[in-house]
């Protein structure tokens, strides 16, 4: 693989490049101290994978993941950081990052972590792992209550086939009362009609 290594720290950034350029199938092509030279630099090196620290000075290492990613789509990023707080890791893999490992990790970690990359992986340090995984988890408790008992009770008479009426005498309540569960039901999916409403539904797990 082609990697280029974006760190900031002179020392740190020497030891990677030296660590890195020893071992077996990892060619770097460029270390850059900051945002703005690395990306001067992308179209005469071409990398293939970027390690890239997200504590930059001037352009940002999440901002530079973002440009890298609209420059040169096929790109795989890997973040390389002290920050594990759930913010700075989501805003590194919405900007385009595939891997995450955090400093401190063994070196090899490192060159298993951008093999792992290289290869259509997503190594993630355990941290990161599981802020990730607990996010997920987090928002798919969460989706399932999205609607209430009632209101789920009504979408599922819906994804039934049966009409507001119909769905009104079934539950012996008012036609009225139903229409205005379905537009709770609809404004809370962000739907525009009954069958989208039904396809978020299900994608959200909540029938």
């Amino acid at each position: 693989m082609r990697l280029a290594i974006i760190e900031d720290n002179r020392m740190l950034r020497e030891n990677l490049r030296i660590l890195l350029n020893g071992e077996s199938g990892i060619d770097v092509v460029g270390a850059f101290g900051s945002a703005e030279e690395a990306l001067s630099q992308f179209p005469a090196c071409s990398p293939e994978v970027l390690l890239v620290d997200l504590g930059l000075p001037g352009i940002s290492g999440v901002e530079l993941i973002e440009k890298a990613r609209e420059e040169m789509p096929s790109v795989e990023i890997m973040a390389y950081t002290i920050f594990e707080d759930r913010e700075t890791v989501f805003a590194a893999i919405k900007a385009g990052a595939s891997g995450y490992i955090l400093k401190g990790s063994s070196p090899r970690e490192i060159v298993e972590a951008l093999h792992s990359l290289n290869s259509g992986g997503a190594p993630m340090s355990p941290r990161i792992a599981r802020k990730v995984i607990g996010e997920f988890q987090e928002n798919a408790v969460g989706e399932q209550y999205l609607l209430s008992p009632r209101e789920k009770e009504i979408l599922m008479q819906i994804e039934a086939g049966l009409l507001y009426k119909q769905i009104a005498d079934k539950l012996a309540i008012s036609p009225h009362t139903v229409h205005s569960h379905i537009k709770k039901i609809y404004e809370k999916l962000h739907a525009q009609n009954r069958q989208d409403a039904l396809v978020k539904a299900r994608r959200k797990c909540i029938i």
